[in-house]
């Protein structure tokens, strides 16, 4: 009798403490989720399957009057816009913090769940501070 394997679970790629926090847009329960679990971040192009160190570039809009560069972030994959790149990846809170800290002046907004369903806009440093603190 053949052995049945167990079925893996897939990778969630949610944060349900950052959703929750923002449902009820309280900055510092943003603040904590943030800093205690991942983001979820669009990817221009994924990452090497045989790296998982290798996250892969991730996505930024670039307005195209102002050229001003936005940040998007996620607290579940399935609040992504379908216009977006379909590849996402999980950014940890010391990743996003690295990423914020090296273009921090090229980024000039961060938008979490932009699409809703509870939307929240923030600074760069807005968002550092929240990791830092």
């Amino acid at each position: 009798m053949a052995k049945k394997r167990a079925k893996k679970e897939p990778l969630e790629f949610r944060n349900t403490q950052l959703a929750d926090a923002l449902q009820t847009q309280d900055m510092a329960a943003v603040a904590f989720a943030l800093r205690h679990g991942p983001t979820v971040v669009p990817l221009m192009k994924p990452g090497a399957r045989d790296n998982p160190l290798d996250v892969g570039e991730i996505w930024t809009y670039r307005d195209p009057n102002t050229a001003e560069v936005a940040l998007l972030l996620f607290s579940d994959a399935t609040n992504k816009p379908e216009a977006l790149p379909p590849a996402v990846a999980l950014q940890s809170p010391a990743a996003l913090r690295a990423l914020l800290g090296a273009h921090g002046d090229e980024i000039t907004t961060v938008f979490l769940d932009i699409a809703g369903p509870h939307p929240m806009q923030a600074t760069p440093a807005d968002i550092i501070a929240a990791l830092d603190a």
